[in-house]
Parts: C-alpha cells; sequence; structure tokens
C-alpha cells in the first residue's frame, strides 16, 4: 500500500512524500492515521535532526515519519494481534515505549524514530513493539481529534497524580493533589492549562474544594471561564475562581481567595520566575509546587523560600509527559464526553506539516490540529469566517464552531472530513 508522509532527513530537512509501504509481518499491524497534532517536541527534532536523542543517526538514509500525537483505524491486522485487535478499531498510540529493541534503543518512539510510523502520514505500520508494550491504546469515541489529544491530556493527568503529600512523623508519601483540598493554577489559561483545567472538572475519583485559576491577560480568562463554567464547577462541587493577578497585591489577594491558609496544591503553567516564587508564597503547610512548564534554558533558576521548606514542610515537583495509564485515564473521559476541544486553534492539512513544524514557536495560539487526508493551508479557527468568501467550506465550518462556542468539534470533523474534496 501506499502511504504519504512528512519525513526527517536531516536538520530542518523534512519533505512531503509518496512511497510504499512493505506488506505487515505477522506481528505488525497496518492502519489509517486520521488525526494528528503537531507538538513542540516535533519542531525539537526537526531542528536537531540526529541530535535529538530519538532520532537515529542513519536518517538521511533512512528518513523518519514524523508526529506523535495522532488517532485513525485498524485496517489489517497481523497473526499474532488477531485475537486483541480487529479491522475498524480506533486507536491512539503513547509514543514513549520504553523498548529496548527500537531503532534508537530505549528512547525509541514513533514520530522520532521509525521508518513506517508517524503521525504525519495517511498509512502506517504498527510495530510489534507498541503491542507489546500496551501502547495501541483502543479509544471508542466518535470523533478522532481527541484520541490525537490524549497525549498532551495525560501530561496534565500526570501532573496531577504526581503530586504528593506527607504525614507528619512518616517517610511515605502520599501520591496526588489533596482531596478536598485548595488547587491554584497559576498561568492557567493556555492551550495546556485550558487542558488541566477540563480534567480537573471532569475526573472521576478525586477533586479539590476549592480551584483557583489565574492569568493577566482577562480575554484569556473570560474564554476559560465561558468554556469551564463556574456553575459546571459547582455542580461537581468545586468552588472555581478565574483571578486576574495584574494587580499590584497578587499574592495576597490570592491568600484571601484561601482564607488565609494557602493552598495545598499550586502548579505553575508558565516559566517565568516571578509566576514560580508566588507559587511558592501561596503553598499551604506541606503544600506541594508542581512546575510544569519546562523551560528553554538549561540555567533557569527562581527564588524558593527555604525557611517554609524546613518548617512548613512545602515542597516542589517537576512533571513532563504521561504514562501509559495516564493516557488511557484521558481516553477513558474522553469516551465518556470529556472534550479537549479548548486546546485547538488552528486546522490544515498534510501539505500544511511542514511550514508548522518547523515554525511552530512563531504561530499563535494553541494545538494545531492536522487531518492527514486532506489538502488545507493551516488555519486558525477563528478565520474561517474571512476566508468564507474563498471557498463555502470555511463559511460552513465558520457556522459549525460559532455554534459551539467557537471550537473545534465531532460536527466540524465530520464535516470537513466529508467536504475536504471541495477546499481543491
Amino acid at each position: 500500500m501506499k502511504t504519504k508522509a512528512v519525513r526527517l532527513y536531516g536538520k530542518d530537512d523534512l519533505r512531503l512524500e509518496e512511497f510504499e509501504l512493505p506488506q505487515i509481518k505477522d506481528d505488525e499491524i497496518l492502519a489509517k492515521v486520521v488525526s494528528d497534532s503537531i507538538c513542540m517536541s516535533s519542531y525539537k527534532a526537526a531542528h536537531q535532526g540526529s541530535d535529538h536523542k530519538r532520532v537515529p543517526n542513519d536518517i538521511a538514509e533512512n528518513p523518519t515519519i514524523i508526529g506523535h500525537e495522532f488517532a485513525g483505524e485498524i485496517v489489517e491486522v497481523g497473526e499474532k494481534w488477531k485475537d486483541s485487535f480487529k479491522p475498524g478499531d480506533k486507536f491512539s498510540i503513547q509514543p514513549a515505549l520504553n523498548y529496548e529493541g527500537g531503532p534508537v534503543g530505549i528512547l525509541s518512539a514513533p514520530g522520532y524514530s521509525y521508518r513506517y510510523i508517524g503521525g504525519d502520514a495517511t498509512y502506517i505500520i504498527i510495530p510489534r513493539e507498541v503491542m507489546e508494550t500496551g501502547s495501541l491504546l483502543p479509544y471508542h469515541g466518535e470523533a478522532f481529534y481527541p484520541a490525537s489529544l490524549s497525549e498532551p491530556l495525560s501530561c496534565v493527568v500526570g501532573a496531577m497524580h504526581a503530586n504528593y503529600h506527607t504525614t507528619p512523623g512518616s517517610y511515605v508519601h502520599k501520591m496526588e493533589i489533596k482531596e478536598n483540598g485548595k488547587l491554584a493554577l497559576l498561568a492557567g489559561v493556555g492551550p495546556m492549562g485550558l487542558a488541566c483545567i477540563n480534567y480537573v472538572l471532569h475526573r472521576e475519583d478525586r477533586r479539590p474544594s476549592l480551584f483557583v485559576v489565574t492569568d493577566i491577560d482577562q480575554a484569556r480568562l473570560d474564554r476559560a471561564a465561558s468554556l469551564y463554567t463556574v456553575e459546571f464547577a459547582a455542580s461537581r462541587g468545586i468552588e472555581l475562581h478565574y483571578v486576574n493577578t495584574k494587580v499590584d497585591n497578587a499574592t495576597e489577594l490570592l491568600m484571601g481567595i484561601s482564607g488565609g491558609t494557602g493552598y495545598d496544591d499550586v502548579v505553575v503553567m508558565a516559566p517565568v520566575p516571578a509566576v514560580i516564587e508566588q507559587a511558592d508564597s501561596i503553598l499551604a503547610f506541606d503544600g506541594c509546587l508542581n512546575f510544569f512548564s519546562g523551560p528553554g534554558k538549561s540555567d533557569f533558576k527562581a527564588p524558593l523560600n527555604f525557611y517554609n521548606v524546613h518548617y512548613a514542610a512545602t515542597h516542589i515537583v517537576g512533571t513532563s509527559g504521561g504514562n501509559t495509564d495516564d493516557m488511557k485515564e484521558a481516553l477513558h473521559l474522553m469516551g465518556k464526553g470529556m472534550d479537549p476541544a479548548g486546546l485547538v486553534t488552528h486546522i490544515g492539512g498534510l501539505n500544511a506539516v511542514i511550514d508548522t513544524t518547523l515554525n511552530l514557536p512563531s504561530i499563535p495560539g494553541g494545538k494545531k490540529l492536522i487531518y492527514t487526508h486532506i489538502n488545507m493551508p493551516l488555519t486558525a479557527i477563528s478565520e474561517f469566517a474571512s476566508k468564507a468568501a474563498e471557498n463555502p467550506v470555511y463559511a460552513e465550518l465558520d457556522r459549525i464552531c460559532k455554534e459551539h462556542k467557537g471550537l473545534w468539534s465531532e460536527e466540524a470533523e465530520k464535516y470537513l472530513l466529508s467536504h475536504s474534496d471541495d477546499l481543491s
């Protein structure tokens, strides 16, 4: 079968090519990719080439397919897996395989390391190590984009699970945010912040009693409040506040909302020293600060109150990514109706992948969602209206998105996939 894919040949050398896939082996699976969400990690791999730890050294001769936040349908199943999977099954993939037998050893991952599997392709061959590590994950939702976003969503799932608290006199840490505790999400209305809000409000097993989300951009706070409302949070037993901290007494304001106790869990969504310092200053006794957003510089530093570390048992963790169980939890919640559409700001086709990937930091907004079987320039959802005169498909997409609070949706995806030929 022929596939069309974006392949990495070297630093900044991405090529969209059509080529023949080999016949699958008994321990492999042939699959159709439908959607892929472009990640900053792909930008890093594209710019670093074989210097990247997940990318093989021989990509000039054996290029790899990029993209690791993808979803699709199984087409053909090798004999070894016929009792576990069948054609037509929808799937997502945990890219962090932790498998010694891959092209670059334990760091091998689809979207970085493999010739025939990656998200920015029409058809792929899923190698045995994906199934052997339990990384081919069933998905039961109707739309494909939530499954593509299960990997980024798993990152915030993992962050909540990685927080911990202590018991005086015991050396055993209790993992998780505090049940019925006070949670603050600082700089929390960017794409990943929205994912975190969505998860906190929808998770089934543990919730805070107070949840405070901050930012210094009122328009972004207002949008977050319209997507994840105070009223819905209240129905889940959570007192939710959206707070603009662009004020002189932000720490005092946040402490007042907490009732003067501070917060059991504080998650920092921006690598800004002032935000980290603020997070440290509002921690309660035994409070846990999760530094979620990774800095771009290796010498990044911020002040930390070590008096409170000693006498108030405050502590800090850092998380990056989620594990397979986190992805399964994300897929489970999305299968039950949790919609991650708030992360998505741009839609495009396979033809848009190269420019988008190589220039990702300079493109504003949230997640860039690619549908691999269509040709469409990367287009912000907010720009559909301005392109309506150019093509009626954009006019209808604009109408559908406006009916969903300006968000992507199952209805929008189905319309685009059924009318993609009209974009040509």
